[in-house]
């Protein structure tokens, strides 16, 4: 029997009499050289032999099939503490065999979300490089045998912190790939995809950061088995006490200085006063709620400041930028308020796309110089220094989602909204912006109070999930 994206091919090859380029179009799962080949016919000229040299190699479908049938299992952050809370050998074995089997599950489907794009997006270098990643880190992880013993786990562990290395290009990658392909398909189908996979790598990296934190308590020489941790301290990767003022008032200084940084020493930067319910507080994982906190704080600032400079009275001070916090029985809403003149007419309808709108093709030049993207907000460089999150200034303990690359802080990737909406709206959250043309902008960032709900992300491939 051939593969099903064999017998697809060669179906649709010998019923259609559409033209070639319509052919190549059609949303069949085939790998780049597999359908070239049946396309252009096996003795290829040179030519279209260098022209696909860089594409993904074929791999026979039936193993990834055996896992896409398979459906993740999301967790919520109550289950991440409660699971750490009380950390043995056993549950860190646990642990270990549960990411062993979810990641190459979710890994699979979004490969299988790859394989159903039109051909021509796919074999995009870009996404076709990510396709490349995905599917060796699927096949890693499939071959990892069950977790027996802290020696296993280790072995798991070199493993996941390979995968988190090597995936650092993803953002960046998919990014240009989403631009490059922004007249193949539609955009708001792009801009699906491109947040399935960004939620789904949020998850991976979720889980394995987790098992990582956890392995590296269970081996620190002052923790004992079995002991309960205080609020004040990490679950792993979960930060159990996360107070909201001290989130802003971190984000706010770092955004300040980057300010300076990008504009000038010399430039008034604007006050961020902080108001509302002060001791509002949540479990959350802190380097989620640092990243979409500083991009609001980051497009609120420049904006004052390039609204004061053009003002006709600059040497004054700039207006403040006001944050309230307000806080319900199963929510903490905040609400940033800035006075920087609103969002242009023409960027309004693409503000939470991450493939079209006017300025794309800068948007592709920056993505450029950017080879490595953790989407935390300690990537962003002052001078010399590097920025540290709470995290590490309150735990001592350093994610490894921190950065291995610099960007300086006015390289615009044109992400920062719509990849805060998937960080937001991934704890069932949510991030909304009122923009008053001519006068500011009002985001309103909730976040679920109680930690109790899943992880929001498509169990299935989108093939499955008809």
């Amino acid at each position: 029997m051939l593969p099903f994206a064999v017998q697809d091919a060669t179906k649709t090859l010998r019923l259609t009499s559409r033209p070639r380029a319509s052919i190549i179009s059609a949303r069949v799962p085939l790998s780049p050289l597999l359908a070239s080949r049946l396309i252009t016919g096996r003795n290829n000229s040179s030519r279209t032999s260098k022209r696909w040299s860089h594409t993904a190699k074929w791999r026979p479908v039936q193993i990834l099939d055996e896992w896409v049938v398979k459906e993740a299992r999301p967790i919520s952050l109550r289950q991440l503490m409660v699971f750490g809370r009380s950390l043995t050998e056993a549950r860190l074995i646990s642990s270990a065999n549960y990411v062993r089997t979810e990641l190459p599950t979710r890994i699979a489907h979004r490969i299988r979300d790859m394989q159903r794009l039109p051909y021509v997006v796919v074999t995009n270098p870009h996404i076709s490089d990510v396709y490349e990643l995905y599917y060796t880190a699927f096949d890693t992880f499939r071959r990892i045998r069950e977790v027996k013993t802290l020696d296993d786990n280790e072995h798991l562990c070199t493993e996941i912190a390979k995968m988190l290395r090597a995936h650092l290009t993803v953002i960046p990658k998919l990014a240009m790939g989403i631009i490059e392909c922004s007249g193949l398909m539609p955009a708001s189908e792009l801009d699906h995809f491109m947040n399935t996979i960004l939620r789904s790598r949020i998850s991976r990296r979720v889980i394995a950061e987790q098992h990582l934190a956890l392995t590296e308590t269970f081996n620190s020489h002052w923790f004992s088995p079995g002991a309960k941790l205080s609020e004040s301290d990490f679950i792993g990767e979960v930060f159990i006490k996360c107070v909201a003022k001290d989130v802003i008032e971190h984000c706010a200084k770092a955004v300040q200085d980057l300010a300076r940084s990008a504009n000038g020493p010399d430039t008034k930067i604007p006050e961020i006063k902080i108001n509302g319910h002060m001791d509002s507080s949540f479990p959350y994982i802190l380097s989620h709620l640092e990243y979409i906190i500083g991009e609001l704080l980051r497009n609120s600032v420049q904006a004052v400041i390039e609204k004061h400079q053009q003002s006709k009275d600059p040497a004054s001070n700039p207006p403040p930028i006001e944050v309230t916090l307000c806080e319900a029985q199963q929510h903490v809403i905040i609400r940033i308020s800035d006075q920087g003149g609103g969002i242009p007419r023409d960027i309004l309808p693409y503000l939470w796309s991450f493939g079209k709108g006017p300025l794309k093709n800068q948007r592709l030049e920056n993505l450029g110089q950017v080879p490595l993207m953790a989407a935390t907000l300690q990537e962003l460089r002052v001078d010399d220094g590097r920025l540290h999150g709470l995290q590490s200034e309150r735990s001592g303990h350093d994610s490894s989602l921190s950065s291995l690359s610099t960007r300086p802080p006015n390289l615009r990737l044109g992400m920062g909204l719509p990849l805060s909406r998937v960080y937001a709206e991934y704890w069932a959250g949510s991030l909304e912006l009122h923009s008053l043309e001519g006068y500011g902008v009002d985001a309103f960032l909730q976040i679920s109070k109680l930690g109790n709900k899943n992880e929001q992300l498509a169990t299935r491939a989108a093939m499955d999930a008809v």
